[in-house]
């Protein structure tokens, strides 16, 4: 995927645990650690709004595009 997502990185940066950040967030640990190891398709505005409330972050924190990355298809 073209995206990648940063957020072990982000939350390594603030020392904040996945619990800590499930319970911040409001988001369950399994939706959590998806979006950490980069095995989800999409996010929702307002998970990616309350995350970088609480790690104090923008979005390009998280979010980072590779153009050398080939894209997913719905199929793959």
């Amino acid at each position: 995927m073209a995206i990648i997502l940063r957020l072990d990185r982000v939350m390594a940066d603030r020392k904040m645990s996945l619990n800590e950040l499930s319970d911040q967030v409001g988001v369950s640990n399994v939706n959590l650690s998806k979006l950490k190891t980069g095995k989800v398709s999409a996010i929702r505005f307002s998970t990616l709004n309350a995350i970088c409330k609480v790690l104090n972050c923008q979005p390009g924190d998280i979010l980072e595009f590779d153009p050398s990355e080939p894209e997913q298809t719905e199929t793959q």
